[in-house]
């Protein structure tokens, strides 16, 4: 009986359960054979170049262990790089290098790592350690972002994202990602990430989470995490809504970087976008979904699903501080 009032209470809230996202939203609108456009980080970039939507420099990809002979040419490219799995999920196998130094490589959390065990972790990407399945997977080498220093006071050593989740085309939710020392630099919430959320219509922050646990400051900087300004952001939205139009997956996960030069970047898509930015931003989702589910989205322009979700958003959320 308590469980049943519990269940009852959260879909009073909106809260959108990870049962009814594998089946409403994954199961129906993404079909199978299109998630390798995304699966795939090597076909994403291709897809998304193609669309005009900007994304860090690849600098080369490492297929085999003969092309091997080429990492150390990659690894001197200026301003450092990003060795990624092409299959990867979840941020594991990503090595992020910032500069040479004397016998090795400094990593962006500061640790130095040797080219020999370089070496070793590019042919356990080659081999599918790091991979979906298992199966053997590509090395990419892209250059490394240099983020804008606008999240400076709220990131630990590593890169700060954006994730905005699309549904149909059309933006219906958003959160800022930031690294902490417990997530080793990296943005992940799984890894110990703080996901804090983002007014969908002016990209304002409000307050965060890390590990399922609502907070208000960055636990490792201390500084606050609402009151955030997140710069270009009709911008991100655009490229996130048109990512739907590349790999037409009806529900997918967008993830932006900000470079210091070149603006908002696309860093990946997700097929099977989390849950948990319903707790960054401290709502559910339920309410978002349902309007843009019953609308036909393929008759709307580009900016008209922008409008649309924005719209969705403030009639959802009038009256209250994320308005």
């Amino acid at each position: 009986m308590r469980l049943l009032k519990a269940a009852a209470e959260l879909r009073r809230k909106g809260i959108l359960g990870l049962n009814e996202r594998n089946l409403r939203l994954v199961g129906e609108l993404n079909p199978r054979h299109l998630m390798r456009l995304v699966n795939d980080k090597s076909i994403t970039k291709r897809l998304a170049v193609s669309a005009g939507i900007p994304t860090p420099d690849l600098i080369g990809t490492i297929r085999t262990s003969w092309e091997m002979r080429y990492l150390s040419d990659m690894l001197a490219h200026p301003g450092g790089v990003a060795i990624k799995p092409a299959n990867g999920s979840q941020g594991n196998g990503i090595l992020v290098i910032t500069n040479p130094i004397k016998g090795g490589y400094r990593l962006a959390n500061g640790a130095r790592i040797d080219y020999g065990d370089l070496r070793f972790h590019v042919m356990n990407i080659l081999s599918g350690m790091h991979s979906l399945g298992g199966l053997p997977d590509t090395a990419l080498i892209e250059q490394r972002v240099r983020f804008a220093g606008i999240f400076d006071d709220v990131s630990f050593k590593g890169v700060p994202d954006i994730r905005i989740i699309v549904l149909k085309g059309v933006p219906i939710l958003a959160m800022l990602r930031l690294p902490t020392a417990v997530s080793d630099g990296k943005a992940n919430l799984h890894k110990g990430g703080v996901g804090v959320g983002l007014d969908l219509v002016t990209g304002a922050s409000k307050l965060g989470m890390q590990h399922d646990k609502m907070i208000d400051h960055h636990p490792d900087t201390g500084h606050g995490l609402s009151g955030l300004y997140t710069p270009h952001w009709d911008e991100m939205l655009l490229m996130a809504a048109r990512a739907y139009d590349v790999t037409k997956l009806g529900y997918l996960g967008a993830d932006i970087v900000l470079d210091a030069e070149r603006g908002p970047l696309l860093l990946e898509l997700n097929g099977r976008p989390g849950i948990a930015i319903q707790v960054a931003n401290r709502f559910g989702l339920r309410p978002h979904i349902e309007p843009v589910l019953a609308r036909d989205t393929s008759v709307m322009s580009l900016e008209d699903r922008i409008a649309f979700g924005k719209e969705i958003y403030r009639a959802i959320h009038a009256g209250t501080e994320s308005a």
